[in-house]
């Protein structure tokens, strides 16, 4: 066995024009490092600077999370979703969350229904702020992290208020929330939604006008609401192209029909038109956190189950019966009836789903994600082909993919 034995096998082979010597380029692009974009490895066929083809290649991060969840508690599975998309791990949580309350046929309480919607919208705006921030960096705009990260680390302040931890809270629990928000929750966050809107006013100041942006991102990446549909595109990058369905509205969970909100929508389908939807977006969070904020309704956080959820503390100090189930809950888990449920919300990257399988045990005999940037990496070739190289970074930019939600 020579060392050709150990290359990896070409995705794209040159093409070669019968009775000329030109050929086309075949280019690897990539891997990047995981602090960029992710390790995704592009092959592309060029001709000069021009794409002919494109071909992702992904599988670098793959973690196994899927088959790791049927080792787990159904509870113990919480912690897994936060790392299968580390921008939105509050939406992961949901999402699993909920799939679980449909096989266990729990009623959750409106308060921790708001407080889902609550902290789903702070995951949404600071998922966006980071996509904006690295986004701009990719196209040469630099200044504009330092501004996004700022209100970002806003966000990541108050969510290690109420789980803990900045990022991976696993704070969602199956039948509610899992602690009570600390007493100066209500007023940073407050603090916060007031400052966002001129924060994001900022953001498209420095970019609007800007020659260099418009003229990066005007008319690159097309993408029309056949082809998206087709490749299952979903989110922003769906509604860029004039396709307007938002699970939120269309498909409420978690009592989102109770709020007032747009979907910004627009048939363009570049990457200028991407920016300005999320951006839209963003806004939109900003006023669905005021609502949520503004009536959050009192009660309890947990649902009424108590060989599901786990007892209060302090009942398990006086309440026998209340310290039996937490022990039989950690160390046995629950059971969940046979039968298979899918459960699919609105992430900040689209639709994202679970699909979990119940055999009546305590475990889940099968979990899988439908993630929306899996999807929505199909779309890079219809995007790029005919497009110069350097517009591709653009491209990518514009769908914002998480690698870890891809490869799980």
């Amino acid at each position: 066995m020579d060392a050709a034995d150990f290359a990896i096998s070409p995705l794209i082979e040159p093409r070669v024009e019968e009775g000329s010597k030109d050929r086309t380029m075949v280019l690897n692009m990539g891997p990047q490092h995981p602090s960029t974009h992710g390790v995704l490895r592009l092959v592309l066929e060029i001709d000069g600077e021009t794409v002919l083809r494109l071909v992702p290649d992904i599988g670098f991060l793959h973690t196994g999370i899927e088959k790791t969840c049927e080792a787990k508690f159904y509870q113990q599975v919480v912690p897994l979703t936060d790392r299968i998309d580390y921008l939105s791990p509050m939406s992961n949580n949901l999402c699993y969350c909920l799939a679980v309350e449909k096989l266990l046929q729990l009623e959750i309480p409106p308060r921790a229904q708001w407080l889902r919607v609550l902290l789903n919208e702070l995951t949404r705006l600071q998922s966006h702020l980071v996509w904006l921030g690295t986004h701009a960096m990719d196209i040469g705009a630099l200044t504009l992290f330092l501004y996004t990260f700022r209100e970002r680390e806003e966000i990541l302040k108050i969510f290690e208020d109420v789980s803990g931890q900045r990022m991976m809270g696993s704070y969602f629990r199956v039948g509610g929330i899992a602690l009570e928000p600390p007493v100066n929750f209500h007023e940073r966050v407050q603090n916060l939604l007031k400052m966002m809107p001129e924060r994001i006013d900022e953001y498209e100041n420095l970019l609007n006008g800007n020659p260099i942006w418009m003229s990066r991102l005007k008319g690159v990446g097309y993408l029309s609401a056949a082809d998206a549909i087709a490749l299952g595109v979903t989110g922003p990058p769906l509604r860029a192209s004039g396709v307007d369905w938002d699970l939120r509205r269309d498909m409420p969970y978690s009592s989102y029909e109770k709020f007032q909100f747009k979907v910004p929508v627009s048939d363009v389908g570049d990457v200028w038109t991407r920016y300005l939807l999320r951006v839209e977006e963003m806004r939109e969070s900003v006023k669905i956190c005021q609502q949520a904020l503004d009536g959050m309704p009192q009660g309890p956080l947990k649902a009424n189950a108590p060989k599901v959820v786990l007892p209060d503390r302090e009942k398990m100090k006086t309440q026998m019966e209340s310290l039996i189930y937490h022990f039989k809950i950690v160390t046995e888990g629950f059971a969940v009836p046979a039968g298979q449920v899918y459960q699919a919300i609105e992430s900040p990257r689209g639709e994202m789903g679970y699909f979990v399988v119940s055999d009546g045990t305590a475990k889940p005999y099968r979990v899988h994600m439908r993630n929306p940037t899996f999807a929505s990496l199909q779309a890079l070739e219809t995007m790029c082909v005919g497009r110069l190289l350097a517009d591709v970074v653009a491209v990518i930019g514009s769908i914002d993919i998480v690698l870890g939600e891809i490869d799980r």
